[in-house]
């Protein structure tokens, strides 16, 4: 049956495949304590840090933070009207996490904000819904529509009031994803977590908040890790067995347990994960990214389905395995997940989108609800 989706060809990709994920989110200091001099960073040190390091970022998301992490706040928001605009050419995210919604701190953020516009892709709102519900990310879109519309408002979900009305915050069309603040969420549910276990100690209610992301079509970003490792894996470390290999040789208690928690978190269907180390960031991207082995993998699924007519309903045997369509419903998604983490090449790009073109439009919402179609 030779099957094609007409619509498809009338809609651009954006629309189709709802843009990039949040991916791996470092938190970065605008203005940082300096426990070596005992004192915090002046204006001209923290612009020779950022320019140094920040340009240079390895992560998915830049994320500035102007709340519980940020001391210096006056000199802070200084510091991003000065540096932002002159960022060089980037391929990540810049997002600013600012202080709950109507406070003095928040206002004067959203009055930096104004001013560099044009050069913030997130905003990240800490406490979502905590004491005005979802009125909040209401106010803050309709203020975003005279700024710069084409911000997304990150919720923070820190309170089981917000997890409660989670679907409230996420009806709106500039929230794509909800973050789960994991710490200040087990110290309102009087929850002690520890570091290797906060994954099992919140999964419940990391479930719930899944299971109303799924439903809206949004996704969610995972829990912070506060062990920190003291050597960072090499960037060649890309396929499953070389990071295994790496570290069972390498790897030290901490970077068993950051990159065990990125692996559990990226199979549960989260589509980003906040980090508060460099050094967290390629063992958190190889577990989220689809590896080069596994991409070519899910395209030979989905070829030898398309060759048998299976796509959409029937079974083939693929290297021993009976594959049918929720099968190849994950091997689509696989592909599509490597692109929304820009680790997809043009040329399988092209072949994902074949087969979504292939598709009814109530599969693909089933597959990868993200899109806009």
């Amino acid at each position: 049956m030779n099957y094609h989706n007409e619509f498809l060809d009338q809609v651009n990709e954006e629309d189709v495949l709802g843009g990039f994920w949040p991916g791996i989110q470092l938190y970065y200091p605008p203005i940082k304590y300096s426990p070596k001099n005992g004192e915090y960073e002046s204006m001209e040190q923290a612009t020779e840090r950022m320019r140094k390091h920040a340009h240079q970022c390895q992560a998915h998301t830049l994320l500035f933070d102007l709340e519980d992490g940020c001391r210096q706040k006056a000199l802070s928001r200084e510091l991003l009207i000065k540096e932002l605009p002159i960022f060089p050419e980037r391929n990540f995210q810049i997002a600013v996490r600012i202080n709950p919604f109507r406070t003095d701190e928040y206002e004067k953020d959203l009055q930096m904000i104004m001013k560099v516009a044009q050069h913030i892709d997130v905003i990240v709102l800490a406490k979502a819904g905590e004491l005005y519900g979802a009125a909040e990310i209401r106010d803050l879109s309709a203020w975003l529509v005279g700024v710069n519309p084409d911000i997304e408002i990150q919720p923070i979900i820190e309170h089981p009031r917000s997890l409660k009305i989670a679907d409230e915050l996420m009806a709106f069309p500039a929230v794509k994803h909800v973050v789960f603040g994991i710490h200040d969420f087990s110290k309102a549910m009087a929850i002690h977590l520890t570091p290797e276990g906060w994954i099992d100690e919140l999964l419940t209610y990391l479930r719930t908040l899944l299971l109303e992301a799924r439903i809206a079509g949004k996704g969610v970003i995972g829990g912070v890790e506060v062990l920190i490792n003291d050597t960072p894996m090499p960037e060649k470390n890309i396929e499953p067995d070389d990071v295994r290999r790496w570290l069972d040789l390498h790897g030290d208690h901490e970077s068993h347990v950051v990159h065990g928690h990125a692996v559990i978190e990226a199979q549960m269907g989260l589509t980003g994960k906040q980090l508060i180390h460099p050094y967290h960031i390629h063992l958190c991207k190889v577990a989220f990214t689809p590896s080069p082995k596994e991409i070519k993998r899910n395209v030979e699924i989905l070829q030898a389905a398309i060759a048998a007519d299976a796509l959409l309903g029937g079974a083939i045997k693929f290297e021993g395995e009976m594959l049918d369509p929720p099968m190849f419903g994950k091997a689509l998604q696989t592909l599509l997940r490597a692109y929304a983490l820009k680790s997809l090449d043009e040329k399988d790009k092209r072949f994902a989108m074949d087969v979504l073109k292939k598709l009814p439009i109530t599969v693909i919402r089933e597959n990868w609800p993200y899109g806009r179609i």
